[in-house]
């Protein structure tokens, strides 16, 4: 087994590691020496960057909301108006939750549920996350209005947050249902709040 090169952010190397492990089990389902012995790190170590299980959870879900929100940021930075950055987001949504990975990529959907009743701090962590991306969903809404391609669109901030629990509950009956009928009808009506034409 090799070990971890000695400038290697072992901080993040754990993270890295927990996150599939996590959209696979769940965190409860995870347990710290499964971990620590995929990630080859000693037990001392994880307690060196994380007080306790909780504080990693929260730590994953920190670095997971960093990671996606980059994601988004690019994909919001693309060429096109408002609306067309806003639907190609969502066909980035539909992809990840129902493309080869069988368990998606959304920690929102597999976590959220879970930890809200369980732990303070990853609840917090879940709205700060979850706020982050809906802000952003208002702001290239807001785009597409002041572009024109959007001029149906109500509220930004309202719109967003309608259109994110759209997608959420699309996302958790795809994985209950097996199917991807959920992302489609959410991508309906996605097009139908932003007043946008259907998809042929």
């Amino acid at each position: 087994m090799n070990a971890i090169p000695a400038t290697h952010d072992v901080r993040k190397h754990i993270l890295d590691i927990a996150y599939p492990l996590m959209l696979r089990k769940g965190f409860t389902g995870v347990g710290l020496a499964e971990v620590l012995s995929a990630a080859r790190v000693p037990k001392g170590s994880f307690y060196h960057y994380f007080g306790s299980k909780e504080a990693f959870g929260e730590a994953v879900l920190e670095a997971y909301f960093s990671d996606y929100l980059r994601h988004v940021d690019a994909l919001m930075a693309q060429p096109g108006s408002g609306a067309q950055r806003l639907i190609a987001y969502f066909d980035d949504w539909r992809e990840a939750q129902t493309g080869s990975d069988p368990d998606g990529r959304c920690l929102v959907v597999k976590l959220g549920a879970e930890v809200c009743d369980l732990s303070e701090p990853m609840r917090a962590a879940l709205d700060r996350g979850t706020g982050a991306v809906i802000a952003r969903l208002a702001q290239c809404i807001e785009r597409g209005r002041d572009d024109g391609s959007l001029a149906a669109a109500p509220d930004p901030q309202t719109a967003a947050q309608t259109l994110y629990q759209n997608w959420i509950g699309a996302s958790l009956l795809a994985k209950v249902q097996r199917s991807s009928a959920s992302m489609d009808r959410a991508m309906s009506t996605t097009r139908l709040l932003l007043g946008l034409p259907a998809q042929d």
